[in-house]
């Protein structure tokens, strides 16, 4: 465990400089759990010691409890970044982190034990009487309160406060006051009263801390796949390699039913993999010999060679997991707002409870027993988590659902830009079509030809060869092809002469033409033979596109091809509105054009030749292959061969608006009412335990209600 008091910060640096990331742009991110921290007010303070220091942004997210660090120079800075951190009586460890019994756990269980204490130990003070309720409630107060008195302890050495100070200091002066008012033989002694708040306290902490780790769960899932052991085979030899010291290079063993460790490609064997990390669907996707495949596939029919091409922390699935974090820690509207609020929580909520002890003591002239009640429950009832809740829980699950469906998001506040969306602007080609042309006219090829066509093309990477060899799927004839730069393919076949290429090389210069791509294969002594391709529409696109109109959002295409091609999709689609040989430069000025009109835009393009239009746009969509997800310049990247993202990431966006307002508006009601109620007295600290718990309860549970 790093930053232990057993051991001095510079001997404990080594050990955090293992977990230091360096990024493309030379910087350094370290990625760290924190633990002891309970409140927003917590999180806030890690911060705000962290941001200070030259080059350095850190972020705390709340919810999940985890640091991400970043700064410019020399990894041996890391020892003197976690000093700060642990000069404020926090500690941080591996964010993955795969011991058997993790911190949580054995809070958790801790929690449980004080509870069950204070439980059992009020129902046996409402039978004991009066005179020896001391002698059992003070070691129970004790024993039970130590998740409060040592994190205010704590907080308090270290020269700061945090949530469980104006707790721990309502059970001492309750406790002490009890004592008192029984040695003086007073009509104050509350220790049944005592223990029963701290056992109320004790629930609503152990079921907050239940419902948060329900909200981090989601977060966790990633982490859990760069965790354990995998077979590498060395000199014939196997042996077992923890998956984050994997190198590029070694080769993988990978059994059927195993999940693949890292980014690789496939060397020998042939099997069907489960790309739904990567994709969000659940189709089954075959791999033989130059596949590539990623970390987090699950490999389902039979055992396959993995030759590794990225190290450990370099795969895409750290590159995902580094990109969601980005966007659960980034600083939304929201987020800033419950910020500033939890910063001024704790002077606030003491200057409140000694002005209700002053007001009911001096000017309304109560005994200072009940004014000291009065101005403890003030300190219980206040609590800033569910406003620092309020934000994180819903993003955290929210990003977690869009994960599941193939989703990512690389910016901590599009979705709420996208919530406030009203125009949808779609690209075309890699957009609404899908990267693989189809072949238009099958009928008139026939077999044979399909075959001689296709084994040449598996000699070429144009991206109409390449359709045309994957939509094959035959028996290859095996042949020598040489390539004609700029014009197609020729090999020799039974001593004849076979090309495949564009039509001036080898089609029908006479032949009929249209805006259809084409190649042509000829055969010698044979009519020329012509393989005309057409976009292949996404499967659900027409689907998606009825459903946005039917949502009430304004749906344009611009495009850059021709028009015959993009108005054939508009038609296809039910897009009315469409422009075709649009220039990116065009792009941009017909975005800004919505936009100066009050338009919200949504560009959906496919994320290469849409970079300027995706920046201009209120905020942006992209469908990528797994190779583009870390260069893409989109807000949320979606995989798979399907549009209904688009649905998912909007209806999620809606949903997690209106649950942030609804949190925020509960939040604040919370506050506004049980604070002036405390204040005069109307609830005893009992109920204010329960009201307090219940608030964070409440946010974190209706939280939850966007994976609904």
């Amino acid at each position: 465990m790093l930053n232990d008091r057993s051991r001095k910060p510079e001997e404990s640096a080594p050990d955090a400089a293992r977990f230091v990331v360096t990024e493309r742009d030379g910087a350094r991110v370290l990625r760290m759990r924190v633990e002891g921290m309970h409140c927003a007010s917590c999180a806030l303070r890690i911060e705000d010691a962290l941001n200070k220091e030259q080059g350095v942004t850190a972020r705390v997210n709340l919810a999940t409890r985890r640091l991400s660090l970043r700064w410019t120079g020399e990894t041996s800075r890391v020892g003197a970044l976690m000093k700060k951190v642990a000069d404020l009586g926090y500690k941080l460890t591996p964010d993955d982190s795969a011991q058997p019994e993790t911190e949580d756990g054995r809070e958790e269980k801790a929690l449980l034990r004080c509870l069950v204490v204070a439980g059992i130990a009020s129902v046996v003070l409402m039978l004991t009487p009066l005179s020896l309720s001391a002698l059992i409630a003070l070691p129970v107060i004790v024993f039970a309160g130590r998740p409060f008195f040592g994190s205010a302890w704590e907080a308090l050495r270290h020269k700061h406060t945090n949530m469980d100070v104006p707790i721990s200091v309502a059970l001492v002066l309750t406790t002490g006051m009890s004592l008192f008012e029984t040695v003086t033989h007073g009509p104050y002694a509350w220790f049944d009263s005592a223990v029963m708040l701290l056992f109320l306290l004790l629930i609503g902490r152990y079921l907050d801390r239940r419902t948060r780790g329900r909200a981090r769960a989601a977060a966790q899932d990633l982490l859990t796949m760069r965790r354990g052991d995998a077979t590498v085979i060395e000199n014939g030899q196997m042996r077992l390699v923890p998956i984050r010291d994997l190198q590029s290079g070694l080769l993988l063993q990978v059994a059927a039913g195993e999940k693949i460790a890292a980014d690789g490609v496939v060397e020998s064997g042939k099997s069907e993999v489960d790309p739904s990390f990567i994709t969000g669907e659940t189709t089954m996707q075959p791999v033989a010999v130059g596949a590539r495949v990623f970390g987090g596939m699950i490999n389902v029919q039979a055992p396959l060679t993995v030759r590794l091409t990225a190290a450990s922390g370099e795969n895409l699935l750290d590159e995902v997991i580094r990109l969601m974090e980005k966007a659960e820690q980034g600083h939304a509207h929201f987020v800033r707002l419950a910020d500033r609020v939890a910063r001024a929580y704790t002077p606030v909520v003491h200057v409140l409870a000694l002005a209700t002890f002053l007001v009911w003591c001096f000017v309304l002239g109560h005994a200072w027993e009940p004014s000291l009640l009065a101005a403890m429950t003030v300190l219980i009832i206040a609590c800033p988590c569910a406003m620092g809740l309020a934000v994180p829980a819903v993003q955290v699950l929210a990003s977690g659902r869009l994960f599941r469906h193939g989703m990512l998001l690389k910016s901590a506040d599009a979705l709420e830009r996208l919530a406030q969306v009203d125009t949808i602007v779609f690209d075309k080609t890699g957009t609404l079509t899908t990267n693989h042309a189809r072949l238009a006219n099958p009928a008139q090829i026939g077999a044979r030809n399909m075959q001689i066509a296709a084994s040449l093309a598996a000699h070429s990477k144009h991206p109409l060869s390449r359709a045309l060899h994957e939509m094959y799927g035959g028996k290859l004839i095996d042949l020598t092809v040489a390539e004609i730069q700029g014009q197609g393919l020729e090999a020799q076949i039974e001593g004849k002469t076979v090309r495949l290429g564009r039509r001036d090389f080898c089609g029908d210069v006479n032949a009929p033409a249209d805006d259809s791509p084409e190649i042509w294969l000829n055969i010698e002594g044979e009519s020329p033979i012509r393989f005309a391709f057409a976009d292949q529409l996404r499967r659900d696109a027409k689907g998606v596109i009825a459903d946005l109109k039917l949502r009430g959002y304004r749906l344009l295409l611009l495009s850059g091809d021709r028009e015959a091609a993009v108005a054939s999709v508009a038609q296809a689609l039910g897009i009315d509105d469409f422009h075709a040989q649009v220039s990116p430069v065009d792009k941009v000025a017909k975005i800004e054009e919505i936009r100066k009109q009050g338009g919200k835009v949504l560009m959906v393009g496919d994320g290469l030749n849409d970079a300027a239009a995706l920046a201009s746009a209120d905020v942006s969509m992209s469908p990528s292959s797994a190779l583009d997800i870390a260069q893409n310049a989109a807000d949320i990247v979606f995989q798979g061969e399907k549009l209904s993202p688009l649905i998912e990431a909007l209806t999620v966006s809606k949903r997690a608006e209106k649950l942030v307002r609804q949190n925020f508006i509960m939040s604040f009601l919370y506050n506004a009412f049980a604070i002036p109620v405390a204040m005069l007295g109307l609830i005893t600290p009992s109920i204010a335990a329960v009201a307090m718990a219940g608030s964070s309860i409440f946010v974190v549970l209706n939280a939850q209600r966007v994976t609904n």
